[in-house]
């Protein structure tokens, strides 16, 4: 498969996933890969020692067998695809980028909750921010509910969308599928409670890694988003410089402390997971009072973020072609 297809491959992607998100009639990979997670972690948790090294251990196993095969399958089956015609296999990965992008699937989810917000309906709402966010949703108030849905929207700008828009400018589908798994991996494992501080710790720190480069590319991003949507572009600045650090994970507040200056809200601090109390530092400053009509504001910085994101992937990888070629012609 020639370079370039994978540029034609990553617009037909993020035009198809514009257009039609996550068809809940088609089976999704990330599913699949999801399973195939929790398949792994029965079974090593089976056969390997209940000690901290044994569920370190089985955590790594995990991680690389999972990524593996998230990468081998999709080269695989491009590779048949390729065999057949160039146009099949260029069809094939442009379909496997609709799968791995999940821009309207997000936009969908957190709008869903805005509806339910101003339909007045709290327990919806927070039933509906429970399907996008891993903290405890039961007892939220709206202001609450939307404080998660805003932060979701922001957080996943990079995860769901310029992260893997990235892989698959670098390595195509099957790198965007590698990033996939290790993202899926950090979402179910990478939790800092009694059953995952040990057995996830392989899954989050290669997360982390993955996400790095990524997440400060999706706060630049954003932050032109702002400029060009003429939010508050300079307190966007200010809030990235001053906590863009503020979060366990070295990534997570990076694009969070954009969006948080872009729409003059206080995101973050103390949340309740899995019944217990975690405190977490504030991102932003509370200019103004956090409303339903951020969750619009945070998806318009979503999309354009996304539009941004993607043509600088696609400049990235018609530059790394010409580099290429210069360097064997």
């Amino acid at each position: 498969m020639s370079k370039i297809t994978v540029v034609y491959a990553l617009i037909i992607g993020f035009l198809l996933d514009l257009c039609f998100g996550d068809p809940k009639t088609l089976p999704h990979p990330v599913v699949a890969i999801g399973w195939f997670i929790s398949f792994c972690e029965k079974h090593l948790r089976k056969i390997l020692p209940k000690t901290k090294k044994g569920e370190l251990f089985g955590g790594a196993i995990m991680v690389v067998v999972v990524a593996s095969v998230s990468y081998l399958i999709p080269s695989f089956i491009l590779y048949i695809l390729g065999t057949v015609h160039p146009l099949l296999a260029l069809l094939g990965e442009g379909f496997m980028c609709f799968q791995i992008l999940a821009a309207k699937s997000l936009k969908d989810e957190s709008m869903n909750v805005y509806n339910k917000l101003k339909e007045g309906d709290l327990p919806l709402a927070r039933s509906a921010v429970a399907r996008i966010v891993g903290r405890d949703t039961a007892s939220l108030s709206a202001v609450g509910v939307t404080k998660a849905a805003v932060e979701t929207v922001a957080e996943n700008t990079n995860d769901g969308v310029v992260a893997p828009m990235l892989f698959i400018a670098l390595g195509g589908a099957r790198l965007g599928f590698f990033y996939k798994a290790v993202n899926t991996m950090d979402s179910m494992t990478g939790y800092k409670n009694e059953r995952y501080i040990s057995f996830g710790k392989t899954a989050a720190r290669l997360d982390d890694i993955c996400n790095y480069l990524p997440s400060r590319l999706s706060a630049v991003m954003m932050i032109i988003a702002a400029f060009l949507l003429r939010y508050n572009y300079k307190n966007a600045i200010k809030i990235f410089i001053r906590d863009r650090h503020n979060h366990s994970s070295p990534n997570s507040a990076q694009t969070e402390s954009v969006c948080a200056g872009a729409l003059d809200v206080m995101l973050a601090g103390d949340a309740y997971y899995f019944g217990r109390l975690v405190q977490k530092p504030t991102i932003g400053d509370s200019i103004k009072p956090i409303d339903a009509d951020d969750i619009i504001k945070a998806n318009r910085l979503l999309y354009v973020t996304a539009f941004l994101s993607l043509l600088f992937c696609i400049a990235l990888r018609l530059t790394a072609i010409k580099l290429f070629l210069g360097a064997i012609i």
